[in-house]
């Protein structure tokens, strides 16, 4: 299992997109106002996901 780091972009629950702000040992705290439709899902700016529930899109590591 890879684990996201801050700046990277990860994808989770069918889709939906954001920028990891925070690490922690079991989850990352994600921005979702990446998304181009933000406005139109009515969703809170931030949430946590578990590290076994997303996948890393962008990393800013090489």
């Amino acid at each position: 299992m890879q684990i996201a780091e801050i700046g990277n972009i990860i994808e989770f629950k069918d889709g939906l997109q954001g920028i990891v702000e925070k690490v922690y040992d079991n989850s990352v705290i994600v921005n979702l106002t990446y998304m181009e439709n933000f406005e139109e899902l009515a969703m809170e700016e931030k949430t946590v996901i578990n590290h076994k529930h997303y996948r890393i899109l962008y990393s800013n590591v090489e």
